[in-house]
């Protein structure tokens, strides 16, 4: 039996190239080639996959944003013009989808404390700088839940010698409420509460670094000496609205945070 007969005149040709006909070379060329073309059509499926992925996270960024981590994952898919099986194969449950968010959000948020300590030696100067490029960032309205409530918890143990709410389920925004019982719970975690941020050290590394800005300020005399880690945290969690309009999101937040940091600062007796 001829080559030819195997492979065809196209390998028969590729192998005179060479000078010779050689069975074996001819068969691994039609592999190489083989495997080449299997390559170049897996390829857009993973480029596919990968731009699915970025669509799946900015859309839940907004709807978790704008509806608190509360909303369905439905709106996800349906934001991301997506299939909703599409957000699950990514997603096996929203809990991990409201993890890999607000990770992200958390580790965000604690670059930008670290930066505003580096860049600012004014303690007042560096807390103002951190609460403004959070608030104008929007990563208040994605902050984990269980560090707004640990924060308050950590504030309710510690003596403070101004008033407010005692309980630190008041202190959470309105549109973080219910996130336990629609988020969180529903892949069976306990509350934050009794965890605690032993599984989250991400988050326990924001509510360090937001306790070095707000010490320092509070030493420095400038920042009342009631205010907390958990007040900090507050604040830009509420100074961010979710609004239609960008620019009136934009000049709302600008105007509630000078509002808020005014709050803030102590005030000579």
């Amino acid at each position: 039996m001829h080559i030819q007969d195997l492979h065809g005149p196209s390998v028969v040709a590729s192998a005179e190239v060479h000078g010779r006909l050689s069975p074996v070379g001819s068969v691994g060329t039609v592999a190489a080639a083989g495997a080449a073309v299997g390559t170049a059509r897996s390829a857009p499926l993973r480029v596919d996959a990968q731009r699915n992925l970025e669509h799946v996270l900015r859309a839940a960024r907004e709807v978790f944003g704008e509806l608190g981590y509360g909303a369905p994952m439905e709106d996800v898919a349906r934001r991301a013009r997506v299939g909703v099986g599409t957000v699950y194969r990514r997603f096996p449950s929203k809990d991990v989808l409201v993890r890999r968010i607000a990770e992200e959000e958390t580790a965000r948020l604690t670059d930008q404390a670290r930066s505003a300590l580096g860049q600012e030696d004014e303690p007042w100067s560096a807390l103002s700088r951190f609460l403004r490029t959070s608030v104008a960032s929007g990563a208040g309205r994605l902050l984990p839940p269980q560090v707004l409530r640990v924060g308050a918890e950590q504030e309710e143990q510690a003596p403070v010698t101004g008033s407010g709410p005692a309980d630190g389920d008041t202190r959470v925004p309105h549109q973080r409420q219910g996130v336990e019982a629609s988020g969180l719970r529903e892949a069976g975690r306990r509350p934050a509460s009794e965890e605690g941020l032993d599984d989250d050290p991400g988050a326990a590394e924001l509510l360090e670094v937001v306790g070095r800005l707000v010490d320092r300020a509070r030493e420095s005399g400038e920042l009342r000496g009631d205010v907390t880690v958990a007040d900090v945290l507050l604040v830009i969690a509420t100074a961010a609205p979710a609004l239609p309009d960008p620019a009136h999101q934009a000049a709302a937040s600008a105007r509630l945070l000078d509002i808020l940091l005014e709050g803030l600062r102590s005030r000579p007796l």
